[in-house]
């Protein structure tokens, strides 16, 4: 439908008044909004994980179903409770210290963790990637300012038009136009001729982020009918 949209956000990030602002923001659009989707990070240390992931679980009447899947605050999470590669989450503790560690530890319990556990890791839908940071890994944070070939390299990995990402907490929108563009495959025989790609131009789009921010939060709109993004702010 023409006037459909999907509302995509990321990076709650355990604050739970910000969430309810988007989630009034998006009722407030009545009908419009056919899907939504939480593009990660909705664990954080901003006091309340687990009334956000009991309002992710229970969406109340009216509200869309979300859509969630892993960010980099959930993976470190895993990696704490041994579910991962990266046992006892060195780089989590790098960047919190072993006191944010031992928050985040005690903020859900083993159940919530299991829950984590079934999350995907990304959405494929029509021509669009959504994810948190990239096909590469959940830590993978794409700006405006990442190299146009790097973010070439991340979209033809997600044979993707459009890769919605959340992990700069930043709101862009981002056109990479490849003027030549080619790809080779070598193996122990040699290489093999080399392939012209599509060079139409392709977007990365930054969700924002929902509860880093005090005061305000950012969330997107997508109209896959038309193309059209919209960057939205709420203030709560």
């Amino acid at each position: 439908m023409i006037n459909s949209y999907w509302a995509i956000c990321s990076g709650i990030e355990g604050n739970l008044a910000a969430y309810e602002a988007v989630l009034a923001d998006i009722k407030s659009l009545g009908n419009a909004v056919t899907d939504f989707y939480i593009l990660g990070d909705f664990l954080g240390l901003q006091g309340n994980n687990r009334g956000v992931i009991d309002r992710i679980q229970s969406p109340g009447a009216n509200e869309p179903i979300p859509q969630v899947c892993l960010g980099w605050w959930e993976e470190q999470c895993l990696n704490l409770h041994g579910l991962r590669g990266s046992l006892d989450a060195p780089e989590l503790i790098a960047k919190v210290g072993t006191d944010g560690a031992k928050l985040l530890w005690e903020s859900i319990n083993w159940e919530l963790v299991q829950w984590l556990r079934t999350l995907h890791f990304g959405f494929h839908e029509l021509d669009c990637l959504l994810i948190h940071g990239s096909t590469v890994s959940p830590a993978d944070e794409l700006t405006p300012d990442t190299p146009a070939i790097e973010l070439c390299d991340r979209l033809i990995r997600a044979d993707a038009n459009n890769l919605f990402c959340g992990r700069s907490g930043l709101m862009f929108e981002c056109w990479v136009e490849p003027k030549q563009l080619q790809s080779q495959i070598i193996t122990l025989d040699g290489a093999q001729t080399p392939q012209d790609l599509a060079k139409s131009p392709r977007r990365i789009v930054g969700v924002g982020n929902v509860g880093r921010k005090k005061s305000q939060a950012n969330y997107v709109l997508y109209n896959p009918a038309t193309d059209i993004v919209k960057l939205k702010t709420v203030g709560y």
